[in-house]
This record gives C-alpha cells, sequence and structure tokens, in this order.
C-alpha cells in the first residue's frame, strides 16, 4: 500500500494533531517494509523505540560521515544491541572525500561554510540511502529551528530526494513534540542516548562542526557556530520545510 500523494497534504491535517506513535503506526503500515528510520540523534531513538513496539517491519540507517565523535559511533552500537536491530551505515564516496580534502584539506568548511562538504559527506549517501525505499521517518521537530523547520508537516512529500519515476514521501512524527516531551519519554522508558548529551552537546552532528551549548543557547546553536543562524542546515531537508499552504 501507499498513500495517495493527491491527497497528501488533506492526510498531514488530519494527523496534525495525532499521537506520534499514530503517525508512525500510519508510515509502517502504508510502507512496510520498504520504510526507513533515519538514525542520529535522541529524537530518533525515540522513533526507534516507538516502532519495535509496533512490531511492524522497517530498517533503519545512519550516515557515517568519517567525522563523527567517538561517542556517537559507540551510541549507533548500544542501539543496535538494545533493539536487537540491523542499522545500516552510509558511507561518503572515497574517492569524492579524497579530492575535496587533497583540493582544500580536512577544516575547508571553516572557510568555504559547510555545504559542500555535508554534500559528500551527507547528502549524496542518503540519496543512496532513500534509493530503495518508498517512505523514510526523521525526528524533525518544529521548535529545533525556527529558520528552517517552523513548518515541518507531520507527513510531506520528499521533493528533495524524490524522483519521476519514484515519488518518496517522509514522515515527521515529532514535528509537534517538544525537547522536554522526548527527553521524558527517553527517561520514562528508558531509551538509549549519546553520551555527549551529558556533557552540554544538544544537537549533535560532526565533531569538527559541533560544539556543546550553554543553558541560554538555542539547542542548534552549537552547529556550524560560525556561519549564520539562517544556514544551521546540511541539505538533507533544505526546500522541504516551507510552508505550502
Amino acid at each position: 500500500m501507499a498513500l495517495d500523494l493527491s491527497s497528501l497534504q488533506g492526510t498531514a491535517d488530519s494527523y496534525a494533531t495525532k499521537s506520534p506513535q499514530a503517525i508512525l503506526g500510519l508510515a509502517l503500515t502504508e510502507y512496510s517494509p520498504s520504510v526507513g528510520i533515519a538514525f542520529s540523534g535522541a529524537e530518533d531513538v525515540v522513533l526507534i523505540d516507538m516502532a519495535v513496539k509496533l512490531a511492524v517491519p522497517f530498517t533503519v540507517f545512519c550516515l557515517d560521515t568519517g567525522r563523527l565523535h567517538p561517542e556517537t559511533y559507540q551510541f549507533i552500537e548500544k542501539v543496535r544491541t538494545h533493539y536487537g536491530i540491523v542499522v545500516d551505515t552510509v558511507a561518503p564516496q572515497a574517492d569524492a572525500v579524497q579530492r575535496l580534502v587533497r583540493a582544500k584539506g580536512l577544516f575547508s568548511f571553516y572557510q568555504d561554510g559547510h555545504s559542500e562538504c555535508c554534500g559528500i559527506r551527507k547528502v549524496e549517501p542518503l540519496t543512496r540511502a532513500l534509493a530503495p525505499l518508498g517512505a523514510w521517518v526523521t525526528g524533525q521537530r518544529q521548535d529545533q529551528s525556527p529558520g528552517t523547520r517552523a513548518h515541518v508537516p507531520v507527513v510531506q512529500l520528499d521533493r528533495t530526494f524524490s524522483t519521476a519515476e519514484r515519488p518518496l514521501v517522509k514522515f515527521n512524527p515529532l514535528s509537534q513534540w517538544t525537547s522536554k516531551q522526548v527527553w521524558d519519554y527517553i527517561e520514562i522508558y528508558d531509551v538509549p542516548f549519546n553520551a555527549l548529551h551529558r556533557r552540554g552537546f544538544i544537537s549533535i552532528g560532526c565533531e569538527p562542526c559541533t560544539r556543546a551549548t550553554t543553558p541560554n543557547q538555542h539547542e542548534r546553536a552549537g552547529r556550524w557556530w560560525w556561519e549564520e543562524a539562517t544556514k544551521k542546515e546540511c541539505g538533507l531537508h533544505v526546500g522541504e520545510n516551507t510552508d505550502d499552504r
């Protein structure tokens, strides 16, 4: 089964006030087993925990950029063993990375911005990871980044990664949740989380591009801190989060 794309906006409206479990259940019911949960952070493990409890087949993948913190690799392994699931790690193309490093060094993003590096280490691998899927599930929340995610719907056509031959639907079950709701769920259900969170890291990406934040800073202030706040996206969701009404 698959959702009727012509009525996707109506589906998003009707599910906007429903629980994340109901939205996730819709994704799994309509697209299993061709549905994947993109895993990198706390929100994503909440979704994995919910999906395991729904007991409908799904896949999990994460992007191994080659620049992650050691704690993040340990976190990936902890999630794999905790839930007894396969976590497919998708790496960038080695030749593309080598060309970038040879031409610009290991830290070109501090001068040129992060788009080029993220394009090689994240966007291209994600394109490959999504190729066999009919739908994917993300942990995006509207309050994560007011400038870029304020209008994230609970379900949408993924205009960035869809093709004419293969439309791709994106589900964002935690769209309406706050960070507090995510962490309340983690505490109540003893969900694994990245050890970096205990050291002041809230939004965690690659090691050179992530730092801890202070209590009065927004959660994504620690990502690409040398760039404008409006540019704090790596390209995985750019172009998807405008208000289409």
